[in-house]
């Protein structure tokens, strides 16, 4: 997965609560067996009216918010079922960092294994930051991973946590699979002293 270090990003708000995986890419959209090309589906009913057309009162859909790679959002942000097409859509929109006060346990840790990053803030600083990007055309933040910080375009800091193992796997893009290939050699080695069984014919 592409590495996360830093980034400067537009930033669009999303002000509901308990925005749960069915709501972020609808059921109707997961017979695709790829990671990609889930963008166009993302918040899909709410994004689209019934004749297809973009629905002008979603927020999102503004012009000002078009190309955001930040997506503001409330709490228990990806509850519902654990579906892993979530973050692919969000992803494949352009988020690559998600601002709420609280995550669903697996939308959060899958989020993390796909490259994008989740950032829990405090309620106070969530609802100054909602206000702010309402208030002022082309609101960007600078999240800086490694600092731990989201800087704001006033020069203000905020603090978030994120445990050692989840940041250093975003800092260097290794997921699951990129992790186990780092022993490559050693499992090879393995393999090499272990010959295959072949299994005795039965009589």
């Amino acid at each position: 997965m592409e590495p996360f270090r830093t980034l400067t990003g537009l930033v669009a708000p999303l002000d509901l609560l308990n925005v749960d995986t069915d709501q972020i890419i609808p059921k109707q959209f997961l017979k695709r067996i790829e990671r990609t090309g889930f963008g166009p589906c993302l918040f899909y009913d709410w994004r689209f009216l019934e004749d297809g057309s973009l629905n002008p009162d979603f927020e999102m859909n503004a012009p000002r918010y078009r190309g955001s790679d930040i997506l503001l959002a409330r709490h228990n942000f990806g509850c519902g079922s654990s579906r892993e097409h979530a973050p692919w859509a969000l992803l494949d929109y352009g988020i690559r960092c998600l601002i709420a006060p609280s995550f669903a346990d697996i939308f959060y840790r899958n989020c993390l294994q796909n490259g994008m990053l989740p950032i829990v803030l405090h309620e106070g600083e969530i609802e100054t930051l909602f206000q702010a990007v309402r208030a002022t055309l082309g609101y960007r933040l600078d999240v800086d991973l490694e600092a731990q910080m989201v800087r704001t375009p006033r020069g203000e800091t905020l603090r978030f946590e994120i445990d050692v193992f989840s940041k250093q796997c975003l800092v260097h893009g290794w997921d699951d699979i990129s992790m186990t290939l780092q022993h490559e050699a050693q499992i090879l080695a393995y393999e090499t002293a272990h010959p295959e069984i072949v299994p005795t014919p039965s009589a």
